[in-house]
């Protein structure tokens, strides 16, 4: 069943710029946005987990200790 929602024309001609082809609906538009929004939270969640790790096993440096690494 379809619903019908009211967007403001600022939304609508951001929406529009997304469009991957002029006959693409905007619904295929926020599905598409809805998508990328979930794979970059599944990503960023894997680089915080790793970084965790990092932290526990001492894989980590200060600035100071980096600029004194490299002599700077």
């Amino acid at each position: 069943m379809a619903t019908t929602i009211q967007i403001s024309e600022t939304l609508k001609r951001e929406l529009q710029k997304r469009k991957v082809f002029s006959r693409e609906t905007y619904e295929d538009v926020i599905w598409d946005l809805i998508e990328a929004d979930k794979e970059l939270s599944e990503e960023t969640l894997k680089h915080l987990e790793a970084s965790y790790r990092d932290i526990k096993e001492g894989r980590i440096y200060t600035l100071d200790e980096v600029k004194k690494e490299l002599g700077l």
